[in-house]
């Protein structure tokens, strides 16, 4: 049972708050505060992004034309759709997450039903041979269980992961059961203070130290968004530069 706690606590490291993430390295850019087409760059905050901002609703976001019509991914329960003539939803990555996941909650139920059961018919003082041997049979049996739930969430995790970068890349919207979860900046999009994909990390805090920017155990930094409660912005960074910007409600739920 020691090990069935192992898969129940990566599970929910994983997966709480269904969080794209975001998890990339820098994009490509431009000069910061300069898109790559030589204009000025779209603004990104918390007062709205090509129409979406905290509260707007999924069908509505899909009305108003900011998005494509489908999700790039459902992993973990969030709806991910790109931007506009953003990227394609891919029908291979797609079937290998939603596989992925089937698998982990069978071997979930699995190794909950084993573990179970071997809890069930330990054997105590006093038992024979047999029903010490039958036992450890059970016990085994369990444990396989374990490893075989632990290994489906090492899979669901690497394709969380491939998601992440790929999402934090192109920008975009996921909704999970309460609405807008989290926005995400195309690269050649900045804030109001000119913070964005390439940015350095000194910007960054020249910027926000004054607005409560903070350095997580995660690596990212996080601030509040000054607007509806609960919302911040994160910023991921890699090589001390800013990679990704992401406005995000950590409070709303996938599933």
């Amino acid at each position: 049972m020691i090990g069935l706690g192992l898969v129940v606590a990566l599970v929910g490291a994983g997966a709480v708050g269904c969080s794209s993430g975001a998890a990339a390295g820098p994009a490509a850019a431009g000069t910061p505060g300069q898109s790559k087409a030589g204009k000025a760059p779209e603004v990104f905050g918390v007062a709205g992004y090509r129409g979406l901002a905290p509260g707007t609703a999924k069908e509505a976001a899909l009305a108003g034309g900011a998005l494509e019509a489908a999700p790039v991914s459902t992993l973990d329960g969030c709806a991910d759709f790109s931007y506009r003539g953003g990227p394609a939803p891919d029908p291979v990555r797609m079937a290998a997450e939603t596989a992925a996941e089937a698998r982990l909650k069978e071997l979930d139920a699995k190794a909950d039903a084993a573990g179970a059961k071997a809890d069930s018919g330990r054997a105590g003082p006093g038992a024979s041979a047999k029903e010490f041997a039958d036992d450890a049979a059970r016990q085994a049996e369990a444990a396989r269980a374990v490893a075989e739930a632990t290994q489906a969430v090492v899979g669901v995790a690497t394709l969380r992961e491939a998601r992440d970068k790929a999402f934090a890349a192109a920008g975009g919207a996921s909704f999970g059961k309460g609405g807008l979860h989290e926005l995400v900046a195309p690269a050649d999009a900045r804030t109001a203070e000119g913070i964005g994909a390439g940015s350095t990390v000194d910007e960054l805090k020249q910027a926000y130290a004054a607005r409560g920017l903070e350095l997580t155990g995660d690596g990212r930094y996080r601030m509040p968004a000054g607007g509806p409660q609960g919302w911040v912005y994160e910023f991921t960074v890699a090589a001390d530069k800013v990679g990704a910007v992401v406005l995000a409600d950590r409070g709303t739920k996938c599933v």
